[in-house]
């Protein structure tokens, strides 16, 4: 097998592992010191009366934070009109690696997805897929609520008002997502283009290559893939298209 790292004995590895660990630790010291800065954001208040979709039907977005003091919401893109397949294979592993709010719930924080898809579609979605976290639709509503989708947003609530603390997206949304974060200490990494791969190593492919995979198991962005966690789902079924369309919103 071509691309593998050097070879050498504990003592060696050792070293260098403990080389390494010094920027880790100060990378670590950064992120800390990043966080601190974001703590000192100002908010900005908005409308916690606005009413979202879910499974109870029409309910103000104070509501969403459960009587906890603050709120954290993945915004999940939406197609139209689209079968399960045809959903956003990106915003679909947001959600399935986040299923239980149990620790987040101890340290007084809720957690639920919004979307822009009528409520009408994104329910079977949701059973389908299985996600134990609660959705909402906000189709139609603007800033800080709704807008635009694939962000991860956190607010905090003063009794009836609402505010919006923190946004991010992008690779900001990886840090729900616990496979990249295990991917990124192997030794091959995610294999993907922008990462930088000593020479020899496996071919690297577009970023989010294995967000799709067609029956055989193989990464695919054609008509006969899925996203990637649906295969665990009961009877799901080689498919054909995607059922695409428009825009994604």
């Amino acid at each position: 097998m071509t691309g593998l790292p050097p070879v050498a004995d504990l003592a060696t590895w050792q070293k260098a592992r403990d080389e390494l660990l010094v920027r880790e630790k100060a990378h670590t010291r950064e992120g800390d010191a990043i966080a601190a800065e974001r703590r000192k954001l100002p908010m900005v208040e908005f409308d916690g009366k606005v009413e979202v979709v879910g499974a109870q039907g029409a309910v103000p977005f104070v509501e969403l934070f459960e009587g906890r003091e603050e709120l954290v919401v993945y915004k999940h893109m939406w197609w139209d009109g689209a079968p399960h397949q045809g959903q956003c294979e990106g915003c679909t592993h947001v959600p399935w690696h986040f299923q239980d709010a149990a620790y987040l719930h101890a340290r007084g924080v809720s957690f639920a997805v919004l979307t822009t898809g009528a409520w009408e579609e994104v329910a079977p979605f949701v059973e389908f897929m299985g996600y134990t976290q609660p959705w909402y639709s906000v189709r139609g509503l603007d800033e800080p609520v709704g807008g635009e989708m694939g962000y991860l947003t956190s607010y905090l609530r003063d009794g009836d008002r609402t505010f919006l603390t923190y946004s991010t997206t992008g690779r900001g949304c990886e840090r729900v997502n616990g496979s990249l974060a295990l991917l990124d200490i192997t030794a091959r990494g995610r294999g993907e283009q922008w990462e930088r791969h000593p020479e020899g190593w496996p071919e690297a492919r577009q970023a989010g290559w294995f967000w799709r995979t067609n029956a055989d198991g193989q990464p695919s962005w054609d008509e006969d893939s899925r996203p990637v966690p649906q295969w665990t789902r009961p009877g799901v079924t080689p498919v054909r298209t995607l059922g695409r369309q428009g825009h994604c919103h």
